[in-house]
């Protein structure tokens, strides 16, 4: 099973590595990782995406509880907005191919961000399954070169998480 999980942790250096460090020390694979900072200054936001069942969830939450650094850990089995960006590179031979890739590029609502002479770059973003599915129908093509976020996600609804500053002493 396929768990997406957001990690808020204080933006120190060294955080990402103890944090991958330590799910690749208890066995556990990370499919795809995602981070950047969020609206609050000094705070990060991690995105995992981990195959197991639930004990293996479980056993990372745990896990990422216990570093000092991590503030909240949220499995994103309930409700949630979930997406991935990707660039794709596909080889074009003629014309005839770039209006059929433009074809495709519109079905999937991706956008083209370059055009070369011989190749043409697309922007996707949506969910994993969607992003996959658009990789998929350009393989034909002769993709050229493939680049992935990682899925990022975000829980549905009013929940905000709220962090309190910490004081100076």
């Amino acid at each position: 099973m396929r768990h997406v999980v957001s990690v808020l942790v204080q933006d120190n250096p060294g955080v990402l590595q103890r944090i991958a460090g330590l799910i690749a020390r208890r066995g556990f694979n990370i499919e795809s990782l995602a981070v950047g900072r969020t609206h609050q200054e000094g705070l990060s936001r991690l995105s995992l995406v981990v195959t197991g069942d639930d004990s293996v969830l479980e056993q990372v939450e745990k896990q990422l509880n216990r570093l000092i650094e991590v503030i909240k850990v949220t499995d994103h089995s309930e409700p949630h907005v979930e997406r991935e960006l990707a660039l794709v590179k596909v080889h074009v031979a003629g014309l005839e191919e770039r209006m059929e890739l433009k074809d495709i590029a519109e079905a999937f609502r991706a956008r083209i961000v370059d055009v070369a002479k011989k190749s043409i770059i697309f922007e996707q973003t949506g969910n994993s399954q969607k992003v996959e599915d658009f990789i998929n129908a350009l393989r034909p093509y002769g993709l050229l070169e493939v680049m992935r976020t990682g899925a990022v996600a975000l829980s549905r609804g009013e929940q905000v998480l709220k962090v309190r500053e910490k004081k100076a002493v």
